[in-house]
């Protein structure tokens, strides 16, 4: 019989009342039973503490207090949680059936992974889907160069997490593929294709609708962190132009989902520059800011509700 792998989630929380229930509610509905769920709330005013004290016996544990933004929050958790597998549900994000299940499957059957990953359903904030996050077998060259991964997708072995390092309080929007680097230092990654664990849900108040120009200023810090670092060194020197491509791509990316056209062309040019086969992947998204000066913002709009991808 398979060793009995506890997993431990961890909600960080704060103002989103809205959303939060259905968020725990995808947790403890969890098929799997060797599990631990600790929600982390930062202090929030707007009923979320109601809702967690409604679910605190199906919870192993939480909190309410002011706290330094996200990361210090999921930090929290992880000093909290003992599990062998451990993963974190944003309080506007749910898991679907049988994810951790499935999870842990993979674990067991490749003792050498370290981090595994699906692809996620981008959900509106009514829960309906209206996009497939796919992504491919990616590894450490692939999340150098900005191939980014569905965090509400990610699980990974706590070995791992602690020879990483926890998350970086001073990243604000990438701060999980900041920690999905360091730990592809260290490990074997795995994606499960053709496999939805979770949906990510896309709202006004979300960051990467609310503060979406911040990703690429992260994307372009983490380019000179890792050229910065010896880690990285040899790997950054042999792919810095897919790299720099990668990260001018994603700047662009949510430049354009924020409004800002023009300053997205700009950043596709810079990385059609690195590397063209970067902006090859986005042509539609070329086409569609380039259409901004001929007035045709609701055609573009409608089709960017439609297809928000990727790096949400």
């Amino acid at each position: 019989m398979a060793e009995k792998l506890l997993v431990s989630i961890i909600t960080p929380s704060f103002n989103q009342s809205q959303f939060l229930e259905s968020t725990i509610q995808s947790v403890i509905n969890q098929d799997y039973p060797y599990k631990e769920y600790w929600v982390i709330d930062g202090g929030s005013q707007d009923g979320s503490l109601e809702i967690i004290q409604k679910y605190a016996d199906c919870l192993t544990g939480w909190m309410s207090e002011t706290d330094e933004g996200q990361a210090d929050a999921i930090n929290k958790g992880f000093q909290q949680t003992r599990g062998e597998i451990v993963g974190w549900l944003n309080s506007d994000d749910v898991y679907r059936p049988h994810a951790i299940e499935r999870a842990v499957a993979i674990f067991h059957a490749y003792p050498e992974v370290g981090l595994v990953y699906s692809d996620v359903d981008s959900i509106d904030a009514e829960g309906e889907v209206f996009n497939r996050m796919s992504y491919d077998h990616w590894g450490l060259k692939d999340l150098m160069a900005f191939n980014i991964l569905g965090q509400p997708g990610v699980f990974f072995r706590r070995s791992v997490l602690d020879a990483a390092g926890y998350l970086d309080g001073s990243y604000h929007y990438l701060l999980d593929h900041h920690l999905w680097l360091r730990m592809g230092l260290l490990t074997k990654i795995y994606y499960v294709p053709d496999q939805v664990w979770a949906a990510a849900r896309v709202h006004a108040d979300a960051k990467n609708v609310a503060h979406a120009e911040g990703f690429g200023q992260e994307a372009y810090r983490l380019a000179e962190w890792m050229q910065q670092d010896d880690r990285f060194a040899e790997l950054y020197a042999e792919n810095e132009k897919n790299i720099l491509a990668g990260a001018h791509r994603l700047n662009a990316f949510y430049l354009l989902n924020a409004d800002q056209p023009a300053a997205a062309l700009r950043a596709y040019g810079r990385a059609f520059v690195k590397n063209p086969s970067v902006v090859v992947k986005d042509w539609r998204r070329v086409a569609f800011a380039l259409l901004s000066p001929l007035k045709l913002n609701a055609l573009r709009d409608r089709y960017l509700e439609k297809r928000k991808q990727h790096f949400i």
